[in-house]
């Protein structure tokens, strides 16, 4: 190490980069080792080589020298180090390289080659345009081509390659363009592979399905699509194997695709019909805030503007309980904010006395009376709603509460804060008007 800056002060670094386009292999391997040494661990130098167009010029060589081990080798190492800096990735993307890679993976038979090009392909593929070329360049087969030889193996190396081949096919599903290639409208093939993962008994693929499918819901076509060709009981199932002490991954995994699928209205009530709600209510014991921060997305989605789902959801007394605890789950900022908003929602959506009343019962109503402080306006907003439609439906029931939980007070701040946003004063007054209507607080 203290002989690298040095040989940077000595100005070794241009010449070096200059014999780069030598055509002599040995030359070219032990260059490729000097520089590497070099910029070894310092993300500084590594810039500097980016900036001296040696991207490219690896690149070329890989082409070149295919057949020479050693110097792929040394390419793939250089790779793996420069694919880490955000800055490299803009380069990769105006050369073959997704190419290159594609065509040395095909030719893999052992292990540690394989592995030493999935370390370069899964930096390069948080790229989006990256991405796309190596779903061009063939890669998609290639991964489903080792998740079919690995799946049932119970070799170490075999497992970390069924991993490491499943985590990237989702990564790549990650970028808009290249999930929607490879949905080809439901058809495509690549979709169907993914979805024979979900009933797997290989967890790894389970959990690489569910996040697949998770992500090609990402738009309301493929989520409709998806619904109306069955998807949901897929899901259930694959959920239903891990009620008992199941695979919080996987758990989470399910839920997300879940919640995604429910976002397009017209998959609401279908979802619902076919049981989704009941599945997911079946996780309402879990410890795990992951878990519980997915349920509760997946019922908010659910409930909108679904007036039966939100009532028979808010007068079931387990469910309302869960989420007066979890409205005080301080440690979890996620939870604790999903659990205000399906409250919320439940009243919003169901219009409903007897939800109304459960949530009193079960002491939620001062989490709403907080929401409407909460440094989210989307959030002030559905707690102002909702305390309107308490005080307009049910206010003999819930004044106590409210009065513990000084709303009055509370108002009044919203009402005289400048920085209040112009639709929290326009529902602060129509809460206002409800008080006052409903006679009760008229009196104040």
């Amino acid at each position: 190490e203290f002989m690298r800056n040095p040989c940077v002060d000595a100005g070794l670094i241009p010449p070096l980069v200059q014999l780069l386009n030598c055509k002599d292999q040995e030359v070219l391997l032990q260059t490729g080792r000097a520089l590497g040494n070099i910029c070894y661990d310092s993300h500084t130098l590594q810039s500097q080589l980016i900036n001296m167009g040696v991207i490219p010029t690896l690149v070329k060589l890989l082409g070149i020298h295919c057949q020479n081990a050693a110097l792929t080798e040394m390419c793939l190492v250089a790779f793996g180090n420069l694919a880490e800096l955000e800055s490299s990735k803009e380069q990769f993307a105006y050369t073959n390289i997704a190419e290159e890679l594609v065509k040395l993976f095909k030719k893999q038979i052992e292990h540690d080659k394989k592995e030493m090009i999935f370390e370069v392909l899964a930096p390069l593929a948080e790229n989006d345009v990256i991405k796309l070329q190596l779903v061009e360049a063939g890669l998609v087969e290639c991964l489903l081509e080792i998740v079919q030889k690995t799946v049932d193996s119970d070799k170490e190396d075999d497992i970390a390659e069924l991993k490491t081949a499943s985590d990237l096919m989702v990564l790549l599903l990650l970028g808009d363009e290249s999930m929607q290639k490879l949905f080809e409208g439901g058809k495509g093939s690549v979709f169907q592979r993914v979805l024979s993962w979900i009933p797997s008994n290989s967890h790894q693929l389970q959990l690489a399905g569910a996040l697949a499918i998770a992500n090609f819901a990402r738009n309301d076509g493929n989520c409709i699509h998806m619904v109306d060709n069955g998807i949901v009981q897929k899901l259930m199932d694959l959920l239903d194997r891990h009620v008992e002490d199941g695979n919080v991954t996987v758990q989470h995994a399910a839920l997300s695709a879940l919640r995604n699928l429910a976002i397009p209205v017209v998959n609401k009530a279908k979802m619902l019909s076919a049981g989704v709600a009941e599945a997911v209510l079946k996780f309402l014991r879990s410890e795990m805030p992951p878990v519980q921060f997915k349920l509760l997305g997946t019922l908010r989605m659910l409930i909108d503007a679904q007036a039966d789902a939100a009532e028979q959801l808010g007068k079931n007394v387990k469910l309302v309980e869960r989420l007066v605890e979890w409205c005080e789950a301080k440690d979890h900022a996620g939870v604790m904010g999903e659990s205000n908003r399906l409250l919320s929602a439940l009243i919003r959506h169901s219009k409903s006395k007897d939800v109304i009343r459960t949530i009193v019962q079960s002491g939620g109503i001062k989490h709403l009376v907080t929401m409407a402080t909460s440094e989210h306006v989307i959030m002030q907003n559905e707690a102002l709603v909702a305390l309107a439609l308490i005080a307009a439906l049910e206010l003999v029931t819930a004044e106590k509460d409210l009065e513990n939980a000084q709303l009055v007070q509370i108002l009044h701040r919203l009402l005289s804060d400048d920085r209040s946003a112009p639709e929290i004063k326009y529902n602060s007054m129509v809460l206002i008007c409800a008080l006052i209507g409903s006679g009760e607080y008229s009196g104040e």
